[in-house]
């Protein structure tokens, strides 16, 4: 029996879950036990793939600390301690807090698998896991994949004038220059940035829920807050008092704490 259990707080897009059950159930065989775990707000964004693989949403208990983990973590104890227990427990996501759980599955002679957006795999996590399934990145793959063929011998092709390659190399630099530049000189200074600029940007954060710093980083953009190479992470390490970041290294999800500066 397999067993996909999803964190909808980390893995929250629709077309990461329908990847992702298409790839377990190529690999590993039909998927039996579907569940997901998360905050209204989240589930309800998974609505279609919800309703399309017939998965079972769970919707977590709303305090000031996020609860899904935690019951992630309490039924897939329970479903391992059943009999038949399932073969094969494939979680959906990239946190590090669900080591300990991929720890005592293993114990008991379970397959443990982790299915995580690329960018939000914890380092300190991948080794616990049997493997990890990757998402959120088939186009890059494949077109990385695909080798490019070299370009046609020109045996007898001459040289062309140096009066004439020059005005056709200055002409493509002078516009990459300016691509480059356009969005430091448009963003708000780093140091200019406010509290109230960045929850303006991102009302979400006013619930006090976890949130993807991807999504913040674009909305951040989209408000031209930050800059394209400018870190968000950095940004909210600004506001220690005012934004928690997880995990501590290559953090992935920020949320406003309630504290003022």
């Amino acid at each position: 029996m397999i067993v996909f259990l999803i964190d909808a707080d980390n893995l929250s897009s629709p077309a990461w879950v329908n990847e992702a059950i298409t790839a377990i159930e190529a690999t590993e065989g039909p998927i039996a036990v579907r569940r997901a775990y998360g905050s209204a707000e989240n589930l309800k964004g998974l609505a279609e793939p919800l309703r399309d693989w017939a998965i079972r949403p769970f919707l977590n208990v709303y305090l000031t600390k996020n609860t899904t983990d935690m019951a992630l973590a309490v039924d897939a104890m329970e479903l391992a301690c059943q009999t038949p227990a399932p073969h094969t427990v494939v979680v959906g996501s990239g946190d590090a807090d669900f080591v300990p759980l991929v720890v005592r599955l293993r114990e008991r002679g379970i397959k443990v698998l982790c299915v995580s957006e690329y960018r939000k795999m914890a380092p300190e996590a991948l080794k616990a896991y049997d493997g990890v399934i990757y998402v959120g990145r088939t186009a890059a793959a494949r077109t990385a994949a695909t080798p490019k063929a070299p370009p046609p011998a020109r045996k007898a092709a001459a040289p062309a004038p140096a009066t004439k390659k020059a005005p056709a190399k200055k002409a493509p630099a002078t516009k990459k220059v300016a691509e480059k530049l356009t969005p430091a000189v448009n963003a708000t200074p780093a140091d200019r940035v406010t509290k109230d600029m960045v929850l303006e940007a991102i009302p979400k954060l006013k619930t006090g829920e976890w949130i993807p710093i991807s999504d913040a980083a674009k909305a951040l953009h989209d408000k031209k807050l930050l800059s394209k190479s400018a870190s968000s992470a950095r940004l909210f390490k600004r506001f220690p008092q005012s934004f928690e970041l997880k995990p501590e290294k290559q953090p992935n999800q920020v949320r406003l704490t309630g504290a003022a500066d």
